[in-house]
Parts: C-alpha cells; sequence; structure tokens
C-alpha cells in the first residue's frame, strides 16, 4: 500500500512555508500555490523522503507531469502551468540542499534534470492573447444589468465599483464602507483591513469611465447606510444571505454584514453578468487590462500616465506597460492599417508628440 506521508517530508515542509513566508515575503496564496506543487511531487514518488531524491525522480516527474490533465478541463496541463510546478519545487530543493541533513545527500546538479527542454519552455513563456473588455462593453453590461433587490443591486454596484478603481478582486472582498470617499471619489486601500497585494497601503481615485459606474456606487452606498441600517465598518459589499425555501432548499434570501470569504462570489458575477448581454466572460482581474488601454490613449504625457499607473498600486510604469498594456498585441493591425495608407502631411504636432515620446523613454528608464 503507498505511504501517505512522510514525517521527515512534513517537518521540512513546514520549514520551508515558514521561509517562504517570513524570509521571501510571499503571500499565503503563492506560499499554498508552491505547496500544492510540491505535494503533487510527493504523489509521484509515493512521498519518498526528499534525502533520497535522484535525477530519475525529477525526469519522472517532468515526463509524468507534461501527461497529466486538468481536473477542470480535463484536457492535458498547459506548458505554463507545468512550467510553475517545475520552478516551484525547483526552488525547493535549491533551499534544501542549505538544509542540515539534505547537504550531503542531495546532489546540486540532479536538481537541474526538472528543466523543461527549451521548446516546452519557449511555448509556456508565450504571451497569450488577453480577453480585455472595452469601456462601452462594461457599460452596456451595467446598463442591462437588474437592481430590483438588493443582491441585485450589490452585484450591479460591483462591476461597478471594479471598473471605477481596478480594485483586485481580493481587496474589493474585505473592503468597508468607511474605505470609500463618495466627496472624494477615491478608495482607501488601507492594507489593516483591506486584502490588498504585498500589503501595500495606497489610495485609488476613481478613474474616468463615465457618470453610470459613479452613480450606482453612491446609490448603492446610500442604500446600505439609509436602507439597510449598515455602518461604516460593514463590508462594501455583503455577503448573501441563505434560507430555506418551501422545498427546504437553500436560496438567496437577503445579506448579512459580513464580508466575502474569498473572491469567487465576484468572478461569478462577473461570468454571469456579461454572459445574460451575449459577451465573453472577462475576469475581474481584466478590468485593471482595460483601465491601462484607456490610460494609454487619454494620458497625453509621461507625468499623466505616471499617476494613473500609480492609481493602479503600480510603483513603476513599466508594471503598466509589460503586465497590462499588451500594447503591440492590441495595437499591431491599428499601426498596420495606417502604414498601409498613402502618406499625408505631417501633424504640426508630430515634433511634440515625439519629444514627448522621448521623454517618456528617458523616464522610463530611471525607473
Amino acid at each position: 500500500m503507498m505511504k501517505k506521508n512522510n514525517t521527515n517530508n512534513a517537518r521540512i515542509l513546514h520549514e520551508y512555508s515558514k521561509y517562504l513566508g517570513d524570509a521571501k515575503s510571499y503571500d499565503k496564496s503563492t506560499v499554498d500555490g508552491a505547496m500544492k506543487s510540491i505535494n503533487r511531487f510527493e504523489e509521484y514518488t509515493g512521498y519518498l523522503d526528499f534525502n533520497k531524491f535522484r535525477a530519475k525522480h525529477a525526469i519522472g516527474f517532468k515526463k509524468d507531469l507534461l501527461a497529466q490533465k486538468s481536473t477542470v478541463t480535463g484536457e492535458v496541463l498547459s506548458k505554463a502551468t507545468v512550467l510553475t510546478a517545475i520552478r516551484h519545487i525547483k526552488m525547493f530543493f535549491h533551499f534544501l540542499v542549505t538544509q542540515k541533513g539534505y547537504r550531503a545527500k542531495i546532489n546540486y546538479s540532479d536538481i537541474e534534470y526538472f528543466n523543461l527542454s527549451e521548446k516546452d519552455t519557449r511555448i509556456a513563456n508565450t504571451k497569450r492573447r488577453k480577453n480585455v473588455a472595452k469601456i462601452e462593453q462594461v457599460i452596456q453590461t451595467l446598463e442591462a444589468m437588474p437592481s430590483s433587490t438588493e443582491i441585485e443591486m450589490r452585484e450591479r454596484a460591483l462591476i461597478a465599483f471594479i471598473i471605477l478603481t481596478g480594485a483586485r478582486d481580493s481587496a474589493v472582498a474585505s473592503a468597508k464602507i468607511k474605505h470609500i470617499d463618495i466627496t472624494e471619489q477615491s478608495f482607501y486601500q488601507d492594507a489593516r483591513d483591506v486584502n490588498t497585494k504585498y500589503s501595500k497601503t495606497f489610495t485609488t481615485y476613481f478613474f474616468p469611465v463615465g457618470e453610470l459606474p459613479s452613480k450606482i456606487l453612491t446609490h448603492w452606498i446610500e442604500y446600505l447606510i439609509n436602507e439597510l441600517g449598515y455602518k461604516q465598518n460593514d463590508p462594501l459589499f455583503p455577503k448573501t444571505k441563505l434560507g430555506h425555501n418551501k422545498n427546504q432548499q437553500f436560496e438567496a434570501i437577503g445579506l448579512l454584514k459580513e464580508h466575502w470569504s474569498n473572491a469567487t462570489p465576484i468572478r461569478k458575477v462577473f461570468k454571469q453578468a456579461f454572459e445574460a448581454v451575449g459577451l465573453p466572460y472577462f475576469n475581474p482581474h481584466s478590468f485593471r487590462n482595460t483601465l491601462v488601454r484607456l490610460g494609454e490613449n487619454l494620458c497625453l504625457t509621461p507625468e499623466e500616465f505616471k499617476a494613473w499607473s500609480q492609481n493602479l498600486g503600480h510603483e513603476s510604469v513599466l508594471t503598466s506597460f509589460y503586465s497590462y498594456g499588451d500594447v503591440p498585441d492590441y495595437k499591431q493591425a491599428e499601426l498596420l492599417r495606417k502604414l498601409a495608407k498613402p502618406a499625408e502631411c505631417t501633424s504640426p504636432d508630430m515634433e511634440e508628440q515625439f519629444n514627448q515620446f522621448q521623454a517618456f523613454q528617458r523616464m522610463m528608464a530611471q525607473q
């Protein structure tokens, strides 16, 4: 019978988990992802003691992982997923060879056998086309969403809030009414209460995405306070209250003064809202891409785009460009179409645009 655990492995994994969280300062989701990858390796080896690791285990596991199917899609794991798992495990074994009881037993060169082939690595690192909503599509969806019940009002306000702020879904799930200043049109992402990335505290001012999202959010907050008696410390997007219907089945009957425990309900709202108007599913995080693209069109100077980028919580403008902007992908066709047209006289402000572009390049080089 296959062994289901290993005391030595469990001990060192506990130490490694602490190392990732306390020494490397990784957030819980990153640590959990690493542990999941390592557990996959343990399952493959039958929970073999880590100090008995050899190159053959890396080779066999890599081959096994490349053939595995996703429990969600039923398709073979993507090369990107495999590469992420392999990197997690390599990092773990690099940690192991520095630890007492493992240094003399693990051959450092054996760890290199976890590497994917150059071809698979290129496939894994290929930048995929992102499914990004246009502002007009978001507004179209908001206009179509019903708002006759408090749950429908909450769901509509949820989408309005995320397009206004570009906030990550984990931050949205933990936001309180007190963090929103309607007068200042801002969301204070206080890391003491709000689950922000890297526990960073910053203020996001509402992006200029039209009047409708702001009106929906304002009405929602007024409803929470004036009609439901919510206080400043209560959740901005309360959890659904469930009750039994006449068939003794659970159904939504209202709201609780509690936060969602995770972002899963938020993604479900997005999926249903876009499907209802015949649009593809745009996940909450994709709204950050939407806002970066909007900024590229609206911002006329490097300073303006710097402020736009900081409003998303990015310390560097390069983060906005390389992680979210995806400029070559979505502007490629537009630029080529312009080049195909007969040359016209040079725009009078072409020199000014060129000077701004040079200034922008200098600013990014200093990041």
